[in-house]
């Protein structure tokens, strides 16, 4: 009688076993949950420079033309890079209000849409203006919110004088032959003075403009809120962040310098 060894076609079919069946999850503690990604929140009060793209004015855009901006400064976070230099931000003109013949200023609406970072993620979001380029004339509404165009009272009565001064000296060229010196020059220059009020009831007063190139600050209402798998921006994080915090909440412990108009 034969003996066949058993050990080989024990381990045999132990193999196939183990490979047919199912392999188990590991236990999980009842009640627990995966830990949530980590979040990088700009908040509200966060005062973020741009620079123009495009112009808007008073005279030449209307209500719904789209502005173009682009960030000029690294907005920090607890150290972390959010906003980089060159993110885009959208925004659209809301109300135009042009310039009175007589008086009212020109006034210019700005609403801001949407902030494109420059590796593709995108926010909408709402902020405010906070300041305008210094070089121009124009003037900031802070309860208003709207851009102004600078008076023209000053040039009104340049205009009225200069325009009555000329009227008196040709009065009193026209006078010489009747050697009615005086009255002449009184005569021209009402109707100077009459001439020049009425240019300058023809026309109206600076527009507001805000140029290409110009620099505006923006000043967030509400949270801008971040995962951290959508700031990574390669090399630029790791050298801003090594360069120091960028501007930071209105009221925080550190001081936040003007921004330079």
């Amino acid at each position: 009688m034969r003996h066949f060894p058993l050990a080989p076609a024990f381990l045999c079919a132990a193999s196939l076993f183990a490979q047919s069946a199912p392999i188990q999850p590991p236990p999980t503690t009842p009640g627990t949950t995966p830990a949530p990604a980590p979040e990088v929140t700009v908040t509200p009060g966060t005062h973020i420079p741009l620079a123009l793209l495009n112009s808007v004015s008073t005279k030449h855009s209307v209500a719904g033309d789209r502005v173009y901006m682009q960030t000029v400064f690294p907005i920090m976070v607890d150290g972390r890079l959010a906003i980089p230099p060159g993110s885009y931000v959208l925004g659209v003109v809301t109300q135009i209000k042009r310039p009175g013949r007589v008086k009212g200023r020109a006034e210019l609406y700005v609403r801001f849409d949407s902030l494109t970072l420059p590796n593709g993620t995108i926010r909408e979001f709402r902020g405010r203006l906070s300041a305008v380029d210094g070089r121009g004339d124009e003037k900031l509404d802070q309860k208003e919110g709207a851009v102004k165009g600078d008076s023209n009272k000053a040039d009104d009565m340049k205009t009225i004088g200069e325009a009555a001064i000329t009227g008196a000296t040709v009065g009193e060229l026209a006078s010489i032959p009747s050697h009615s010196y005086g009255l002449g020059a009184g005569v021209g220059a009402a109707a100077g003075a009459a001439a020049g009020l009425v240019a300058v009831l023809v026309t109206r007063g600076p527009d507001a403009i805000l140029a290409q190139g110009s620099t505006v600050e923006m000043v967030l209402d509400r949270p801008l809120t971040f995962q951290d798998s959508e700031l990574n921006f390669g090399p630029m994080s790791a050298a801003l962040a090594a360069s120091g915090p960028g501007p930071t909440a209105k009221g925080s412990a550190q001081k936040r310098s003007r921004f330079p108009f």
